[in-house]
């Protein structure tokens, strides 16, 4: 019998095997820079963009730590700083070609992750394993607040 305590270290063995399998595929397809901090931050600012604020409040950190990950992504070419045409006194940010292509790369990556894992478990037990989770995970959204809950 499994005790309590290895529930969550378990969910987060299989999360860090996904993490670190999509990584290590993602620097085969060009993007070996790519760290898993900002693929939650590129999620953060998403296809409209996001001020630094946003980002910060949406990654659960400080205005400061989300511009340095932005400083980081900016100079990698993931993302670019453009007038808000909203308000000029504020900067958006926005995914480039680049950040595009490495969210659409991620998404196909994870697509082959998931039939890999339907090959050893068997779909059936991995369909089971994802409705079981979905039965006690709030049905809130995915959050992208790793980097802050971590902390």
């Amino acid at each position: 019998m499994t005790q309590g305590f290895e529930l969550p270290l378990l969910l987060f063995a299989g999360f860090r095997a996904l993490i670190d399998d999509l990584h290590a595929e993602l620097a085969r397809r060009g993007h070996p820079d790519v760290r898993p901090a900002y693929g939650f931050a590129m999620q953060a600012i998403g296809v409209r963009g996001a001020t630094a604020s946003e980002i910060g409040r949406r990654l659960g950190v400080t205005k400061q730590a989300a511009g340095k990950t932005v400083d980081r992504l900016e100079r990698l070419g993931y993302v670019e700083r453009v007038d808000d045409p909203a308000d000029a006194r504020r900067k958006l940010i926005r995914l480039t070609a680049r950040g595009v292509d490495s969210l659409t790369q991620a998404a196909r990556i994870f697509d082959e992750l998931h039939a890999s894992w339907a090959v050893k478990l068997g779909a059936e037990r991995l369909a089971v394993v994802e409705e079981s989770l979905r039965t006690v995970v709030p049905a809130t959204g995915f959050p992208v607040d790793v980097p802050g809950w971590f902390g």
